[in-house]
């Protein structure tokens, strides 16, 4: 069905009434049936409404299309042929006039039609010619709708491969202690292997909508916690959600199944979160079952503070533009020392993203940040590069002389 207010719905009302027809509609042939796609028909919605279909041998269109009967008939009680259709012993059209809908390519989608139950011998080729301008706008859209359709249902089919056949790779990017280096815990960063390339962001985006948005997410975190499963003790593993993730039993269930690990899961948000309220008990079911929350990239976007003070972090992530050009830039080092008092006020951590410079951690530490991430302190990375599994005891040794997160 066309979407009502579309510009072929409005094609088809200003045809109407131009007419005074009783009757417009824009019709697709499937097979050998005609399916009315888009209707306007006041008073007559019982009768017929988008998405009914009628048999082709029924109607008039498949003898229009064969020359068998004529495009403009202002009295169908006049054309003998019209007559015996079996459409007649159902509906008493009068007058009727329809053109073929053909698209780009060529082929016949369907028609566009006009019918009145009385007959209307005013009807002319004028208004034939008319009609088949609005006949060619609707090809037109429809051809466009029809190639939207298709490259949906490519990306679709082509994100559901990339979830079937993990066709991403999940890196991992050391959270440090800044005055030690010392790795605390790795946050979880995909990167899709698929082409054309697409940045991460571009393909979460694109999973959203075809619908499996969420599909993806869930691959993608069971697939982290899979080949990290050797990150044990104080070392955590940090994942990112989306607010939608949080609400979904599934991360309630997987984070039950591994309650034995540190687990700190980063909200990320691109749209605005409308039910705090839903978010809140998510989140609270998740700390109950022993995950660590995180607002990530605050700061920048969404993640405002009316954010973070709903949510109630443990750790803020503060965004790598507000450290960036810290060392030349006051008003950044500012609110940098803002969110560094919220977070001791309410007993949250602060990690620092996107620290490239030696400079940079040091007016970090100076700001009172202990905790950061960036090239400086290690680049992502596959997690056997950064922690080998015979080297997990004392790196966690080493992080874990005191609890940290």
């Amino acid at each position: 069905m066309l979407a009502a207010g579309s510009s072929i719905q409005k094609a088809l009302e200003a045809m109407r009434r131009h007419l005074g027809m009783a009757v417009a509609y824009v019709s697709e042939f499937v097979g050998d049936q005609s399916v009315f796609r888009a209707v306007d028909a006041p008073g007559l919605e019982a009768v017929i409404a988008p998405g009914d279909s009628r048999p082709l041998d029924d109607l008039f269109c498949r003898h229009i299309l064969a020359g068998r009967l004529p495009e403009l008939m202002p009295d169908v009680a006049a054309i003998p042929f019209a007559m015996t259709r079996p459409i007649m012993q159902q509906v008493p059209i009068g007058s009727h006039m329809s053109v073929p809908i053909r698209l780009e390519n060529g082929d016949t989608y369907g028609m566009f039609c006009c019918l009145s139950f009385e007959r209307n011998l005013s009807l002319n080729d004028r208004d034939l010619r008319m009609m088949r301008v609005f006949a060619d706008m609707a090809a037109h859209q429809i051809g466009e709708n029809l190639s939207a359709q298709r490259r949906a249902q490519q990306l679709r089919a082509q994100i559901q491969a990339i979830i079937d056949q993990k066709g991403f790779l999940n890196v991992f990017q050391p959270i440090c202690e800044l005055s030690t280096g010392i790795p605390l815990g790795f946050e979880s960063l995909c990167r899709f292997q698929s082409t054309p390339y697409r940045s991460p962001d571009k393909w979460f985006a694109e999973a959203e909508t075809v619908g499996l948005g969420l599909e993806l997410e869930k691959a993608v975190l069971a697939e982290a916690l899979a080949v990290t499963s050797h990150l044990t003790g104080e070392l955590y593993i940090s994942l990112n959600a989306s607010p939608e993730l949080l609400a979904d039993r599934w991360l309630l269930d997987l984070v039950r199944r591994h309650r034995s690990r540190r687990i700190l899961i980063e909200v990320t948000e691109h749209v605005a979160v409308h039910d705090y309220a839903s978010l809140q008990r998510a989140i609270s079911e998740l700390r109950d079952s022993g995950a660590m929350i995180a607002v990530d990239d605050a700061g920048a976007g969404y993640a405002g503070l009316q954010h973070i003070v709903q949510i109630q972090p443990d750790v803020i992530k503060l965004d790598n533009s507000l450290v960036r050009d810290i060392e030349r830039d006051p008003a950044r080092r500012a609110l940098l020392s803002a969110l560094i008092f919220f977070s001791r006020e309410t007993n949250c951590s602060v990690v620092a993203e996107g620290i490239e410079t030696e400079e940079q951690r040091i007016i970090l530490q100076a700001l009172g940040v202990t905790k950061g991430q960036g090239y400086l302190l290690g680049r992502p990375a596959a997690i056997s590069d950064l922690v080998p599994e015979q080297g997990q005891r004392d790196l966690a040794v080493a992080g874990g002389r005191k609890k940290r997160h």
